[in-house]
């Protein structure tokens, strides 16, 4: 099992950048399709964009394209967020997610093998 930590949340002013961080040990993290979700107050988790193992190719939810980008570096076990142009809808915890030798377009909630342990984005307007 892989351990993630997640870092780089905060309060922002709309329009402003944050990039998060999260930082994986334990098994291989190059066998892990990985990727992010978010929780906003009172509604369910949602997907916001992953990665494949190499870092080849990624996907995006509709809401972030344009504003979100996903990278990893194999050689530093981590993944990261840049997220731009943030809007207070963007508000939420955001959580670092692993699925061990995962199908990208199949990325979901109950195919995640480990979880972090969330850090808050929080976006003033």
């Amino acid at each position: 099992q892989v351990q993630l930590v997640e870092s780089g949340g905060g309060l922002v002013q709309a329009g402003g950048s944050l990039r998060l961080s999260c930082a994986a040990s334990g098994r291989t993290f190059s066998n892990y399709v990985m990727g992010w979700f978010r929780q906003a107050p009172g509604k369910e988790r949602e997907f916001v964009a992953a990665i494949t193992t190499s870092g080849a190719s990624t996907i995006y939810a509709e809401s972030v394209k344009g504003r979100f980008t996903i990278s990893r570096d194999n050689a530093k076990n981590t993944v990261w967020l840049q997220i731009s142009n943030l809007k207070p809808d963007d508000t939420a915890v955001y959580y670092c997610a692993a699925d061990f030798l995962g199908v990208l377009a199949r990325f979901r909630p109950e195919s995640i093998d480990a979880w972090g342990q969330g850090t808050q984005v929080t976006v003033s307007s």
